[in-house]
C-alpha cells in the first residue's frame, strides 16, 4: 500500500495509541470529581494542557477542547459573533477556508451577519490592501487560515496578525490545523486558531481552539464542569493525554522531517511537470500537498484506478462539497481545471520508493485511461 492522502488524516503514531490505552486504564476517572481518581484524572489533563502550551508558546488555559477542527472553527466563528454583536456584524475571510469556515458563513449570514471575501493575488495570496480596505467599523472578526488544504498555500498570517495590532476590536481567527507538524508557526498575533490531532498522528475526535486570554466567546455547548467554561461535558482524559503526545512527537526533529518532505515534493513536481498535467500547488504552498490538474480523465476515474493498486490520493479535502476545488477556481479562475483536480500529501513517514512508483503507476494510467 502507498499512502498519499496525509492532509486527509494521518496513521495513529503507536506512541500516541500506547498513550491512550495507558491513560484509558490508569486515569478512568472523571476529572471533574472531587475524589483521588478525579484528582489524577485532573493532573493529567492540567499536564498534557501545559506541554500543549509549551509547544504552542501559549498559556494553559488558553486551550479549549474540542472534538477536531470543525468544531473548533464553529466555535470560533459563531462564539465570536454572539459575543460581540454588539460591537458589529462584519466578518471577512477567504474562499480558501476549509468547508467548517465556508459553511458556517450563511448561517451566520441568516442571522444577521455580513461577510466580505478577501481578494487573493496571482499567487493565491491575501492581497493585503484589498484586506484593509475591506474593514470598516462594523468589522468584528476575520479568519484566514494558515494553509490551505487543496493546494497547500501558506498564508502570511504572521505579517496579517501584525497589521490587524491597528485594528483593536478586531478578532483574528486561523485555521492552523495544516500547519501543525509541518513547519512552525507563531501565533503571538492570532486571537484564535483551530487544531486537530488527526492530522498529526493523533486519534480522531480531539483537537483544540486555542482562545487568547482576553478574548470572550458566546459557546456553543453549555451546561456541565469541564476545563473551561467555553465548551461544557465531561473532559475526554485519554483523548487530550494522546493529543498531547501527539504534539510533542510532531515536532521533535521538525527541521529533518521539513527537509525529507521538500526533496521527495521536489523529486514529485519535477517528474509529473513532464506529463500532460497542470500543477496548481506554486511557490507558496507547503511541501506536503502537491495539487494537479489533468486533462481528459475525470478525477475519480484517476483516484479509482489508483486506489485497484493500493495506491491512495483524493481529489479534494475531505470534508468539500461539490463538484469541484473551490481553491482551484478561487487561484486560478478556470472551472476545468477545477473539476479535475487532485491532491497528493507527502509525510515524513513517505518514502522515495513509494513516489517512484506512485509516478511510475500515475504516468501509465494517464496514457491508458485516455485511449478509453
Amino acid at each position: 500500500m502507498i499512502y498519499l492522502d496525509y492532509s486527509a488524516t494521518t496513521p495513529v503514531d503507536s506512541e500516541v495509541l500506547d498513550t491512550f490505552i495507558k491513560a484509558t486504564t490508569n486515569y478512568f476517572g472523571n476529572p471533574n470529581s472531587m475524589h483521588k481518581l478525579g484528582i489524577d484524572a485532573k493532573a493529567l489533563i492540567d499536564a498534557s494542557s501545559k506541554q500543549i502550551a509549551d509547544i504552542l508558546n501559549i498559556k494553559p488555559n488558553e486551550i479549549i477542547y474540542t472534538s477536531g477542527s470543525s468544531e473548533a472553527n464553529n466555535l470560533a466563528l459563531k462564539g465570536i459573533c454572539y459575543k460581540y454583536k454588539n460591537r458589529g456584524h462584519h466578518i471577512i475571510t477567504t474562499k480558501l477556508e476549509h468547508s467548517s469556515i465556508i459553511d458556517t458563513i450563511p448561517f451566520l449570514e441568516e442571522n444577521g451577519f455580513t461577510v466580505s471575501y478577501v481578494n487573493l493575488d496571482n499567487n493565491g495570496l491575501v492581497d493585503i490592501n484589498d484586506l484593509k480596505e475591506k474593514i470598516t467599523e462594523d468589522t468584528i472578526l476575520i479568519s484566514i487560515a494558515s494553509v490551505n488544504s487543496e493546494i497547500g498555500i501558506r498564508q502570511p498570517i504572521e505579517k496579517i496578525g501584525e497589521i490587524l495590532k491597528d485594528y483593536p476590536k478586531i478578532i483574528f481567527h486561523s485555521d492552523i490545523t495544516q500547519s501543525i507538524g509541518k513547519e512552525k508557526i507563531d501565533l503571538t498575533n492570532v486571537n484564535l486558531a483551530s487544531i486537530s490531532a488527526q492530522k498529526i498522528y493523533g486519534l480522531k475526535g480531539i483537537g483544540c481552539l486555542i482562545k487568547k486570554e482576553k478574548i470572550m466567546l458566546e459557546p456553543l455547548i453549555h451546561g456541565g464542569k469541564s476545563t473551561t467554561i467555553y465548551r461544557s461535558g465531561t473532559p475526554a482524559t485519554s483523548l487530550i493525554a494522546s493529543f498531547s503526545k501527539a504534539m510533542r512527537l510532531s515536532y521533535q526533529n521538525l527541521e529533518e522531517k521539513i527537509s525529507h518532505v521538500k526533496e521527495l515534493s521536489q523529486y514529485l513536481k519535477e517528474k509529473i511537470s513532464l506529463l500532460d498535467i497542470d500543477i496548481n500547488s506554486n511557490s507558496y504552498s507547503i511541501p506536503h500537498i502537491i495539487n494537479v490538474s489533468i486533462k481528459g480523465i475525470k478525477p475519480e476515474v484517476m483516484l479509482h484506478a489508483l486506489e485497484e493498486k493500493e495506491i491512495y490520493i483524493s481529489t479534494r479535502t475531505a470534508c468539500s462539497k461539490g463538484d469541484y476545488s473551490l481553491s482551484v477556481l478561487e487561484v486560478y479562475h478556470d472551472i476545468k481545471r477545477a473539476s479535475s483536480s487532485l491532491r497528493i500529501s507527502i509525510s515524513h513517514l513517505t518514502k522515495k520508493e513509494e513516489i517512484e512508483q506512485f509516478i511510475k503507476e500515475f504516468s501509465n494510467l494517464l496514457t491508458s485511461l485516455k485511449l478509453k
